[in-house]
């Protein structure tokens, strides 16, 4: 009996074993390669498959997710025989798991390599600049060589990416001393327009000043002149209606002599010649004033002379 146990759990062992191999559970977005005897048949998708124990083998199991695989910086030398560092980033995906696993022997060395070649092609016809400025140019050459050659691989690739271009260190110092002193002359001129131009302003506000300054202080002597014109006409129009005599422009002319000789400037009066006629009324009138009351009187009573003085220039 102990014979047929051992023979007995060594069928459930197999059994068990065999519906394990037989039973094959592929998870979402995976691929697997089934070889019988060796050789391709078929490819098993997501999900539940069956296939033959110990007859069907599973050679690999691929990925069909969008990869992404970094590159170690490789150097290219540049048209202008500069040797610049490039870090480059694939994106790609595998569209066929058969080609991937029969047509190439490792695609992602294959990518690699195929991609280091592209890089020296494409940078070796521009030179540190161009290399520099034109990450677009670079990515849709490289992306558009890539993508043809992986085709036939199964491989479809999406997105190709420069992470750093650095270029050797002395020529990083020159760009950070040209860019340096590009800065100080944008800032120079910029000082320099900002100078001409407040200075164009301060002008332009003079101008205006002294203009608005001119036609108002224009305006002001206009004014003064018209007023003094009319207080003239005024004036001359009051003294023609109180029919004045020479007494009494004698007199107002005696009470305008203090207001002439005020300031230090004033060292030469001008005094008409018909004030002296009016003086010599005033004159007469004060004596008759003082001496019309005595008896007898006259002009020459009591030997006394008139005195008259004629005024003219003095200083």
């Amino acid at each position: 009996m102990e014979p047929i146990i051992i023979v007995l759990i060594i069928l459930v062992v197999l059994v068990f074993i065999a519906l394990i191999k037989t039973i094959q559970v592929i998870p979402q977005a995976s691929a697997a390669i089934v070889e019988r005897f060796g050789r391709y048949t078929r490819t098993l998708n997501a999900g539940l498959n069956i296939v033959v124990p110990f007859i069907d083998t599973i050679r690999n199991r691929i990925d069909l997710r969008e990869q992404v695989v970094p590159f170690p910086p490789q150097p290219v030398i540049t048209q202008d025989n500069l040797v610049v560092n490039i870090d480059t980033v694939i994106y790609y995906q595998v569209t066929d798991a058969r080609a991937a696993t029969y047509e190439v022997a490792s695609y992602i060395q294959a990518i690699e390599q195929l991609t280091v070649t592209t890089l020296r092609n494409i940078i070796g016809g521009m030179d540190l600049e161009r290399t520099l400025t034109s990450r677009e140019e670079i990515n849709a050459a490289l992306r558009g060589v890539l993508d043809e050659a992986t085709g036939k691989w199964g491989i479809r690739v999406n997105r190709v990416e420069l992470k750093a271009i650095e270029p050797p260190t002395s020529i990083q110092d020159s760009m950070e001393k040209q860019m340096r002193a590009d800065r100080d002359k944008r800032a120079a001129i910029l000082t320099a327009e900002g100078i001409r131009q407040s200075q164009i302003l301060t002008a332009e506000g003079e101008k205006q000043s002294s203009i608005l300054r001119a036609e108002g202080e224009a305006k002001a002597a206009a004014l003064r002149a018209e007023g003094e014109a009319q207080a003239v006409r005024t004036v001359f129009e009051a003294i023609h209606a109180g029919d004045p005599d020479q007494k009494l422009l004698a007199y107002q002319y005696l009470q305008m002599l203090p207001k002439i000789a005020q300031g230090d400037a004033n060292k030469l009066w001008i005094v008409p010649s018909e004030i002296g006629d009016a003086l010599k009324g005033l004159s007469g009138a004060m004596g008759n004033l003082n001496f019309g009351g005595g008896s007898g009187g006259g002009d020459n009573q009591g030997g006394g002379t008139e005195r008259r003085e004629k005024p003219s220039i003095t200083d």
